[in-house]
């Protein structure tokens, strides 16, 4: 039976996001690997993997919280937001910022806030890409879009280096947090490392190095259930009667308030994705057979 589940990976700075789930993808000889959301090259930290049927699963993964320990360069602004691109403007005001500054200038990024995206951002302005416009030599007109940073915290200022710790919301750019960063302090700055720490309820911590050495039944020893994928969804637990009902994509009676996606369980598996509405669980997504 082909592998099924969620692989957390500790991704490395250097490769892309592809690239491990190309390794991946080759140690276990399956297809279907997607990811939950990227990390660019020069970061490093998690990501999660859905391996074969779980895939259907990502998009319950995409939208949820992130936490990353990431690091400002103060007195540097660069055309990317961060230390892959070109320096357009420095200073030197950076040798009068002090750890107090620090902190109170990233005090006001917390909570929900409107953040305008990077110029090289996958965001599109009339229909095209920001970066495509951006690396065309045209300046994206970008509006601010309204994210939650819950917390935000300075770990250590080695001046002109601002490391912090962050947990933010799904679509909050941690480039665009250094670039303000600096812009409150009047000097300027770029984000120069990142590495993601937490999606959700996945930490880093329990993450596995993915090599070209990497065999099959080490992957395979480290997966989660495809369950894990939905375990902040509300829970459904169905008799059998009720389980068969849904497999063959018939609603069932349930008595709750529970809003949105619901994940239906018979027992211990996963059966699918439902909708709850006026007391009965309409099927979205079915597992039953796949399972």
């Amino acid at each position: 039976m082909s592998a099924v589940g969620l692989l957390l990976v500790d991704k490395p700075e250097g490769p892309t996001s592809h690239d491990v789930i190309g390794q991946v993808r080759r140690a276990l000889d399956v297809r279907r690997v997607g990811h939950t959301g990227t990390l660019d090259p020069f970061a490093s930290g998690l990501l999660v993997l859905c391996i074969g049927w779980a895939t259907r699963l990502a998009e319950y993964l995409v939208g949820r919280p992130k936490a990353y320990r990431a690091v400002a360069r103060l007195g540097e602004r660069t055309d990317t937001d961060d230390r892959t691109g070109s320096v357009i403007d420095s200073s030197t005001g950076w040798r009068a910022v002090s750890e107090d500054d620090v902190r109170r200038a990233l005090g006001t990024q917390v909570g929900e806030i409107e953040q305008t995206p990077p110029a090289y951002s996958a965001k599109k302005v009339d229909g095209r890409r920001a970066y495509a416009m951006a690396r065309g030599g045209e300046s994206p007109k970008l509006q601010p879009q309204s994210v939650t940073i819950s917390r935000l915290e300075l770990c250590e200022f080695a001046a002109p280096d601002a490391t912090f710790d962050i947990e933010c919301s799904s679509g909050t750019y941690v480039r665009a947090v250094a670039r303000d960063l600096g812009t409150a302090l009047g000097v300027g700055g770029h984000l120069a490392a990142l590495r993601r720490t937490a999606v959700g309820e996945f930490s880093v911590d329990r993450a596995l190095r993915v090599g070209a050495d990497t065999s099959a039944p080490e992957i395979e020893s480290r997966l989660l259930p495809a369950s894990a994928a939905v375990q902040h969804l509300p829970r459904a637990d169905l008799c059998r009667a009720d389980c068969e009902a849904m497999c063959h994509g018939r609603a069932v009676e349930w008595t709750s308030e529970a809003a949105g996606p619901v994940a239906v369980f018979g027992g211990q598996e996963l059966i699918a994705i439902a909708e709850n509405r006026q007391g009965r669980l309409w099927p979205r997504k079915v597992f039953g057979a796949a399972a």
